[in-house]
């Protein structure tokens, strides 16, 4: 007898759908604020209005989600600067929307959120690049995010940042 969906576990933790719901988030909050900064307020309308409608199930949003799109916001100067520090050949304003707003969740919680290792956020980016991004995109964060924690790890400044609910 088949199994309902309804019995079936998620295939994935909260916080990897809220890693996805916070790219898709960050998205809209991207194309909302245009080239100019967004704010808190802006962010707090794209929430507000989200609804995913190509899911069969709703993702809930999480604080989790909610304080990893903060922090992207609220640090998107020095989120930006380590990106910058490592894409030597690019511009961050050439990358894709889906890649550049990937990487900036993923250095986010690389250098604000303690609790969660570097490999273990490296790895759920790199997924949900395919899931997302095109044929490129997983090998591309990967070699991001590698060099990054990298040249972090050297300078120990990797989630030496106290993660902060803003």
């Amino acid at each position: 007898m088949p199994v309902s969906s309804k019995n079936k576990k998620p295939p994935f933790t909260n916080r990897h759908q809220g890693r996805e719901l916070a790219l898709q988030l960050l998205y809209a909050f991207e194309m909302i604020s245009g080239k100019g900064p967004g704010s808190i307020s802006t962010l707090k309308t794209v929430i507000a209005n989200y609804k995913i409608v190509e899911r069969e199930h709703e993702i809930p949003l999480n604080d989790f989600t909610i304080d990893l799109l903060q922090t992207v916001i609220n640090n998107l100067g020095q989120v930006d600067q380590h990106l910058k520090d490592v894409i030597t050949n690019w511009k961050l304003d050439r990358l894709s929307h889906i890649d550049r707003n990937l990487l900036r969740l993923a250095v986010a919680e690389l250098y604000f959120f303690g609790d969660i290792p570097p490999k273990v956020t490296i790895n759920e980016y790199i997924e949900i690049a395919k899931v997302f991004g095109d044929n490129d995109s997983p090998s591309f964060v990967n070699g991001i995010l590698d060099s990054i924690a990298r040249k972090s790890e050297k300078g120990k400044d990797i989630q030496s940042c106290p993660h902060q609910i803003v």
